[in-house]
């Protein structure tokens, strides 16, 4: 960490906890059988790269899991299968981010959506009075507001030019591997939090 002056963190998977095969239980449940194929940490159909983008809106992703289960389904029933994936945010991860603002840039870089964003807001006003992931970084940089999603190049340069970051100095931590790659291309230093590994037991642990 000698050289690095700036970092930017994923959200799902190394600051909140989160569970694919959850949601991927709560569709196959409504009706989608083939949804893991539709969806995952790894690849995904256009449907949600789309939304996920911004491209398309809250309605017409809705209306789009509607057709793939072939039956009647509410809005609040798919709401809740897309949200089952969220889980908690564990306190010790934010006081982490805490004690990183005081020395480093702090970068928020996420794959998400409006519901989701809905929701771990709501997770995070419940578990620490926080209205959002906001208060720990510099700037956050949502998918779905920027136009933009990993690991596109597209999207870390986007934060390179913006801040005028160096990105030998930068640190990208992301428990997916192809969004660990898209940040390799450009420079970026980078951890890929692997299975097992945790933002406070294995980088940030404490000095004993």
């Amino acid at each position: 960490m000698k050289n690095i002056r700036h970092i930017i963190l994923d959200f799902g998977g190394v600051i909140i906890n989160i569970d694919y095969k959850k949601t991927e239980q709560a569709f196959v449940d409504l009706g989608i059988a083939d949804f893991g194929a539709r969806y995952s940490q790894l690849q995904q159909t256009d449907l949600f790269d789309k939304f996920e983008t911004g491209h398309y809106t809250q309605e017409v992703f809705i209306d789009g899991l509607k057709g793939f289960t072939g039956k009647d389904i509410s809005e609040t029933q798919i709401v809740a299968a897309w949200n089952a994936m969220l889980l908690d945010i564990p306190l010790r991860r934010l006081q982490i981010l805490q004690q990183l603002q005081l020395h480093y840039d702090m970068f928020l870089l996420s794959n998400t959506n409006i519901i989701h964003e809905e929701a771990f807001n709501k997770i995070l006003k419940t578990q620490c009075g926080f209205n959002s992931m906001g208060v720990f970084f510099d700037k956050v940089y949502y998918s779905h507001r920027v136009g933009l999603r990993k690991p596109d190049k597209a999207i870390f340069q986007l934060i390179l030019d913006e801040n005028s970051l160096n990105p030998e100095k930068t640190l990208f931590i992301d428990d997916s591997p192809q969004h660990i790659d898209g940040a390799r291309a450009l420079g970026i230093q980078t951890i890929f939090l692997e299975p097992g590994m945790t933002m406070e037991d294995t980088i940030f642990k404490p000095k004993v």
